[in-house]
């Protein structure tokens, strides 16, 4: 069943892509006062929802609600994408689903290893639900998730209630292939990215692809120690382009189009690898590096917490390749 979107309405949400940056959110503490998500859930697509988190970093009052937490209709069922950065935003979540649908819950899928995506899995697990990731996220979880624990229920408080560590109930490699309802739902794992098992989702018969954080466009990116942006910029142009999708829906921010996550994604990286090659050529030292011109990106959410640890961690990267 071939369920793309008619025309005017694909017109209309392109236009919407291109003008998102207006909408940016890091200065707006909470945008759903009656709840703990950061947003209510907009449908973007028929069916397809998501609630957009904070383009800021956690706090108190976002809930650590700073990443999207998506779900589809699918007519037989549905499917989450991620589990949520604790137990109270799954549940809240869930209560925002069951107002649109009797259909259950069925499955969720966690797009990575970080806490926002998986320290959720202890509510879905509770309502028996199937959680699957893939397996290097997992294993990133399970380093790492303590420490994602801590954090939050130090920055959440009471609203951390509930929380604990839940593993995925199933992890794979390459792909994880679903046909519920109307739907084809392919979780893709498409090569290294921004951060170990970063996957997407994507709708072949919908044209649309929720990136996770493979793509980025109202918030600067961040890169984590381990991040390899050459690896992410190959894995960008080999598998992700390769998608030729019509409609993105990013890890952060609202949801666009391939010309806006390209100009921030791929644009950002090889821009910010051809000033720190420029500054490697001069013999340019590491603590000169930070200040690399990074202007064209600075209207960028986050671009004040993230830009200039970016510079230090592409420097330390090129200066071995």
């Amino acid at each position: 069943m071939n369920r793309r979107i008619p025309s005017t309405l694909a017109a209309g949400l392109l236009l919407l892509g291109l003008n998102t940056s207006l909408m940016a959110s890091e200065d707006i503490a909470d945008q759903y006062p009656g709840s703990v998500l950061y947003s209510k859930p907009v449908e973007f697509i028929p069916n397809v929802y998501s609630a957009i988190g904070a383009t800021a970093p956690p706090t108190y009052e976002n809930s650590g609600h700073n990443n999207n937490l998506s779900f589809i209709i699918t007519g037989d069922g549905v499917v989450v994408i991620n589990s949520g950065g604790a137990y109270s935003l799954a549940k809240a979540l869930h209560e925002e689903i069951k107002a649109l649908t009797d259909q259950p819950v069925k499955l969720v899928i966690c797009e990575n290893g970080q806490g926002h995506a998986m320290l959720g899995n202890t509510y879905w697990a509770e309502q028996g639900v199937k959680i699957i990731a893939h397996e290097a996220a997992a294993d990133e979880f399970a380093d790492r998730g303590p420490q994602s624990l801590t954090a939050m229920q130090k920055l959440n408080k009471e609203k951390a209630e509930g929380t604990k560590l839940t593993p995925p109930t199933e992890t794979f490699t390459d792909a994880y292939l679903v046909e519920m309802g109307d739907y084809r739902i392919e979780a893709r794992y498409l090569g290294p990215a921004h951060s170990h098992g970063d996957i997407v989702v994507w709708l072949p018969e919908q044209s649309l692809v929720i990136s996770g954080d493979m793509a980025f466009h109202e918030r600067m990116l961040p890169l984590f120690e381990d991040t390899m942006t050459a690896d992410w910029l190959e894995t960008w142009d080999t598998a992700f382009e390769a998608l030729n999708a019509t409609y993105v829906i990013p890890g952060h921010g609202h949801p666009t189009n391939m010309d806006q996550v390209r100009r921030y994604t791929k644009g950002y990286l090889e821009y910010l690898r051809e000033k720190i090659r420029e500054h490697l050529d001069k013999d340019g030292t590491l603590e000169d590096a930070y200040y690399v011109d990074q202007s064209p990106y600075k209207h960028l959410d986050t671009f004040e917490e993230l830009a200039r640890k970016n510079a230090g961690r592409v420097y330390e990267q090129m200066e071995f390749e």
